[in-house]
């Protein structure tokens, strides 16, 4: 009887890690709220601005703006799936600076990540911490797996000469 169940409970054990996995990828990622969206051309191509709140710093919140294709253009150009990597990030000190657990690393940490198409393109948005400036450094910009994208933007929050409260230990 037991080894008649063993499959049924590999199943779920699977399931369950999947879903643990699922769930932190899920909730340490930030979501982006549409603030605006406008069309730029008589096709219907828009322009998108979207609102997204630093999960890890209370207190900051980047706008990006970036490009979505109309119906009418996807159907010339071919490519239904595809989005340009077109983007901007402008982020402001929006209320107290409470810093939580941050990478503090060179490589610093994602913070927001958008598909672009349905599996090789995708607009991130990494925190990196300046040490040395104290300043956080917000960066934009597009990961596709053929011919990768230079388009990129940056934006800074400098710490220095404001209420700041660490959570956890700038130093770590």
């Amino acid at each position: 009887m037991i080894r008649a169940l063993q499959p049924l409970m590999i199943f779920i054990a699977r399931l369950s890690v999947l879903s643990c996995v699922l769930s932190w990828f899920f909730v340490s990622r930030a979501a982006a709220e549409d603030v605006a969206r406008f069309r730029n051309d008589w096709t219907g191509n828009s322009i998108v601005v979207e609102a997204v709140a630093d999960p890890k710093v209370q207190g900051v919140t980047c706008h990006i703006s970036r490009f979505s294709r109309s119906v009418i253009d996807r159907l010339s150009k071919g490519s239904w799936f595809v989005d340009p990597s077109n983007s901007s990030i402008a982020c402001q000190q929006t209320g107290p600076l409470t810093i939580g657990s941050i990478d503090t690393s060179t490589n610093g940490e994602e913070v927001f990540s958008e598909r672009l198409s349905l599996i090789f393109k995708s607009l991130a948005v990494r925190r990196i911490y300046d040490k040395k400036n104290t300043t956080l450094i917000y960066v934009i910009y597009s990961r596709q797996v053929k011919d990768a994208s230079a388009k990129m933007s940056i934006s800074t929050i400098p710490l220095y000469g404001h209420d700041v409260t660490w959570v956890v230990d700038k130093e770590r």
